[in-house]
């Protein structure tokens, strides 16, 4: 087969570029979703797409979509992409290096005058991270069908604000619909955010599919008391509460591994402050595991830690599941190829599952769906230090390219 390179430098320099937008002070990015950073960061995307000729189009939820091929073909497109929304204080990495990947493949093709069957769309999807709307993966999910525009655009942040009314007031409501086209392939390339590839020496990971993740917001209710005259026995403390279902739920995922995991995050104490015994606490726990029956034993696990600790500690509890999603199974057919294609750009590979979700999971019940993982350094993701280094997102890059060169073929 013939083989593509892209402008590794290139795509290196935009990736340091995006990072400028939101930039952080322990160096990394801030673009919650729907902020003004996540808008400076779109809008320097468009700036690149329609500066090198690229036709773009936003969605009713502010997908952006940059195409290579005539605007008006009419194939489905192979679709490329993830988001540049990011954590609080994430890093450069986790989204934007599958965004930039694939409008430095889309430059490479362009150079090099690469005419393709299909017309290729780099997807940019609102919301995935989900740090602000606690929604993830919002804007695929619309496209893909699995939310309504109504329903996505109703929910609100701790604030009270809407999505709908955030994508009004930056000016992200498109007239477009991109889904209506169809995706013949959709191929999201990404850090690994895992150790795996890191610690093997890896240089590819051919992604199989994303492991199932359910979750739960925990509501614990004890008492408020003084902390300097109320004593032990008599205490209905939510905090203690919440402190013994996390050490409990660390233990669980030590349990699950390697193929699951568990964790606790986002407290909130009331009141929270000092020489007060907290009468409430709001949590968040979810497992996540590559087999559905292994899923739901540790589903009911976790609500038996949370149950019985509750009766231990004289709280009440209400425990809701948020979300959850069935392991996933990428399109075997598409691996095959990547697995190919890296054969040929002379890179090792190993087949792997996410333990993250991905856009690519709610493209998977729209079209056949594969990813593409790159090492990054120790793991270490949805943090300012987050770092993969030039030459393993080159290779990333590579491989994107050359197979959705034969996907667009």
């Amino acid at each position: 087969m013939r083989i593509m390179t892209v402008n590794g430098k290139r795509l290196w320099n935009s990736l340091m570029d995006m990072a400028q937008t939101g930039a952080s002070i322990g160096g990394g990015s801030n673009r919650v979703e729907l902020t003004d950073e996540d808008k400076e960061g779109r809008e320097l995307f468009i700036g690149w797409c329609r500066q090198d000729g690229f036709d773009v189009s936003i969605d009713a939820m502010g997908n952006i979509f940059a195409r290579y091929g005539e605007a008006d073909h009419d194939l489905p497109p192979v679709v490329v992409g993830s988001h540049l929304d990011t954590q609080p204080r994430g890093g450069r990495f986790d989204g934007v290096y599958g965004v930039l990947a694939g409008l430095e493949l889309i430059r490479t093709l362009k150079e090099n005058g690469v005419k393709t069957r299909r017309p290729i769309d780099v997807a940019v999807w609102t919301n995935e991270e989900g740090s602000r709307f606690n929604q993830p993966m919002l804007g695929s999910r619309f496209f893909t069908g699995r939310c309504t525009l109504e329903e996505a655009r109703a929910f609100r942040d701790a604030a009270g604000i809407s999505v709908g009314e955030e994508l009004n007031r930056l000016g992200y409501e498109g007239t477009a619909d991109r889904a209506a086209l169809g995706v013949s392939t959709y191929v999201e390339v990404h850090i690994e955010q895992g150790p795996i590839l890191y610690q093997t020496g890896q240089q590819i990971g051919v992604v199989l599919g994303v492991n199932g993740i359910s979750g739960f917001d925990i509501n614990l209710e004890g008492a408020t008391c003084h902390a300097a005259t109320t004593p032990i026995p008599m205490r209905r403390d939510a905090l203690l509460g919440a402190a013994r279902i996390i050490d409990q739920v660390h233990s669980l995922g030590a349990s699950l591994e390697p193929n699951g995991r568990a964790s606790s995050a986002s407290l909130r104490v009331t009141p929270n402050v000092h020489n007060v015994v907290a009468g409430t606490v709001s949590m968040k726990a979810d497992v996540r595991h590559r087999y559905p029956d292994s899923l739901r034993e540790a589903e009911t696990k976790l609500q038996d830690i949370v149950h019985d600790t509750a009766r231990q500690t004289g709280l009440s509890v209400e425990m809701t599941q948020y979300g959850r999603s069935e392991p996933i199974q990428f399109d075997l057919e598409a691996a095959g190829i990547v697995r190919d294609v890296v054969g040929h750009l002379g890179y090792s590979h190993v087949d792997i599952m996410s333990g993250a979700g991905h856009d690519a999971c709610n493209l998977s019940f729209f079209a056949p769906t594969i990813m593409i993982f790159i090492p990054c350094k120790d793991g270490l993701s949805h943090n300012e230090a987050e770092w993969t280094e030039p030459e393993d997102a080159e290779r990333g890059c590579n491989v994107l390219l050359n197979s959705v060169l034969k996907f667009a073929n």
